[in-house]
């Protein structure tokens, strides 16, 4: 039998592949924030976490990290670098998911203009790392590991 080209079937399960971002700004030269989304659905619903999702089949693993940003906190200028992937089997209630996470700083005039809640989240707000709330998935073991990599002084990032 002849398959459609782009069409796979495979006898064992596949994990899904998602983005997130987890972006930075200091207030007033002082402390240190990171920007968080509100889930405005299942699994997790109205818990805390970094803005992401899953790719999308054309999009690079970028791509998708800028996507998701830009459509879940209305933050679209910042580079983003990826800093690690995360693929412990539990980490996602849906199933196997693997993350990549991206990095990126944006000036903190910049992000207060551009952050407002869209798509999937029901609020975008910037929390201090000494204030983070609850959050879900895996997210707050995320967010220490970056902490243990960076250490956030003014002339950092």
């Amino acid at each position: 039998m002849h398959q459609p080209k782009g069409q796979f079937t495979y006898d064992y399960p596949r994990p899904m592949v998602t983005c997130d971002a987890a972006v930075f700004s200091q207030k007033d030269h002082k402390e240190w924030h990171i920007l968080l989304i509100e889930r405005k659905n299942d699994p997790f619903k109205y818990h805390w976490a970094l803005p992401g999702g899953f790719i999308e089949m054309e999009e690079t693993l970028e791509q998708t990290a800028l996507r998701e940003l830009k459509e879940e906190t209305g933050i679209h200028e910042v580079g983003l670098e990826p800093f690690w992937t995360y693929g412990d089997p539990g980490r996602d209630p849906r199933g196997r998911v693997i993350t990549v996470v991206f990095i990126g700083r944006i000036d903190w005039e910049h992000a207060m203009e551009q952050t407002h809640a869209g798509d999937d989240a029901a609020n975008a707000r910037w929390f201090p790392f000494s204030k983070l709330p609850v959050l879900a998935f895996d997210h707050r073991e995320i967010i220490d590991h970056l902490l243990s990599e960076f250490p956030f002084s003014s002339d950092h990032l």
